[in-house]
């Protein structure tokens, strides 16, 4: 640019002097070539400027895997030059007894959740069969002495049936019982261990899980208290009745009687 207004320059200041004057001057003459020299600078920049333009478009054509592949080796060597730090895990011991104690604590919780159903179920089940035994024995209270012996047979067989179940039940229950305590007593030593080695959460999350499995298999207990109570209770209502009944045929046998057989000799 400071070539071009040199050569304006140099043409303006030729052109306010006469023709003939200018070109028989030789600082005239000085002053043309110079300006043929800055008028073929100026055609050779602009050349060059038109040629990386065309450059710049060409590159903008470019297909796109090619520039893929340059942000990816962007990328790459990018990695490279960014150093990795690795971390070295902590194997001391005491570290890995309160892993290990944490892996414990996890399979004691399994053992007791599992432990825990099949108590639930088995007295759920045996609690059923006793509220079972406590309606088939007050129907046959109800009904004694409007039965036949056929009937009566037939009534006891579907209650002697039903209390070989519930005798089956209870002792299911008696052994998942078992089980269940062997899991609670796990599950003390397990938290224990793991709030000794430093796992507190895993300690209290095995807490938490054992008064959960405490409450419930409580909740189910007392239901089967209170079903044992009212067959108890039924039993003792059977009693009295059978006595009562005992009691009337005898006395009705004793009014068949004729009375000569009473009078004594």
């Amino acid at each position: 640019m400071q070539a071009y207004r040199h050569c304006g320059r140099c043409v303006s200041r030729g052109l306010f002097q006469g023709r003939t004057d200018f070109l028989h001057s030789e600082a005239n003459m000085a002053a043309i070539r110079r300006a043929a020299a800055c008028l073929s600078v100026l055609r050779g920049a602009t050349t060059a400027i038109c040629s990386q333009r065309k450059s710049a478009r060409q590159l903008l054509r470019t297909p796109p895997v090619s520039v893929t592949d340059a942000v990816t080796f962007s990328v790459g060597s990018a990695l490279c030059s960014v150093p990795f730090i690795e971390q070295v895990e902590n194997l001391s011991h005491e570290s890995l007894i309160r892993r290990a104690s944490c892996l414990v604590t996890d399979s004691a919780n399994t053992y007791l959740s599992q432990t825990t159903l099949a108590l639930v179920d088995a007295l759920t089940l045996y609690t059923k069969g006793l509220h079972t035994l406590i309606a088939l024995q007050k129907r046959y209270l109800n009904s004694i002495g409007k039965l036949t012996p056929a009937e009566e047979d037939s009534i006891w067989q579907v209650i002697i049936g039903q209390r070989v179940e519930v005798s089956d039940r209870l002792d299911e229950c008696k052994r998942f019982e078992s089980n269940w305590m062997n899991a609670i007593s796990i599950c003390e030593l397990s938290a224990e261990a793991a709030y000794n080695s430093g796992a507190e959460h895993a300690s209290v999350a095995l807490k938490t899980s054992l008064e959960v499995a405490q409450s419930k298999v409580e909740e189910m207990r007392k239901l089967q208290a209170a079903a044992e109570k009212s067959l108890a209770e039924t039993k003792a209502e059977e009693i009295q009745r059978m006595a009562e009944y005992a009691s009337s045929i005898n006395l009705h046998d004793l009014e068949d009687i004729p009375e000569a057989y009473l009078r004594e000799d």
